[in-house]
């Protein structure tokens, strides 16, 4: 039985920070993966990104399939962008570490991206559209990046601003 983790949200420091490259994929980290799934599924998402659970890994999961679809899950233990397209797109996010807000962002339309799958095999994909956009804002995640650091500093310091506040007024 998968595990479902707590989701850290905005201004929590570990978002800000780089994740550790995965050494090997063995079987704590497939339990992972599987975890980091089920809690996308919860909450309910399309990606995670492991530092978003506490965790400093390099390992994202995704699957932008609705309701109706058959689920389509995809790991990546170490992903690496190798090209992206010239062609944009932008794309409403949003994200599970900052809950209830979302943009416009725009991004590369296709992603070319390398990995370790699930059993620890090199892989490459390329990715368009909205598995595109999914693939790099979880691996901006993986960067201590955020959705919110592509729109101008007002919008997002009003934004960590808010989140600030209901954090200070949560631990009253």
């Amino acid at each position: 039985m998968a595990s479902i983790y707590p989701i850290l949200t905005i201004p929590d420091p570990v978002l800000r920070q780089t994740a550790e490259p995965v050494e090997r994929v063995d079987d704590e980290l497939r339990t992972l993966m599987d975890d980091m799934l089920a809690t996308m599924y919860d909450a309910p998402g399309v990606g995670l990104a492991a530092p978003q659970i506490g965790i400093l890994r390099r390992v994202i999961v995704m699957d932008p399939a609705r309701d109706d679809e058959e689920p389509a899950p995809l790991v990546m233990a170490n992903p690496v962008i190798l090209d992206r397209s010239s062609d944009m797109r932008v794309h409403e996010e949003g994200c599970l570490s900052i809950p209830e807000v979302t943009a416009e962002v725009e991004r590369p339309a296709v992603t070319r991206v390398s990995f370790l799958d699930r059993e620890g095999k090199p892989q490459e994909a390329e990715l368009e559209g909205l598995l595109s956009t999914i693939v790099q804002h979880e691996i901006d995640h993986l960067n201590g990046i955020l959705f919110i650091d592509y729109l101008s500093r007002l919008k997002r310091d009003m934004i960590v601003r808010k989140f600030t506040k209901q954090k200070r007024t949560a631990a009253l």
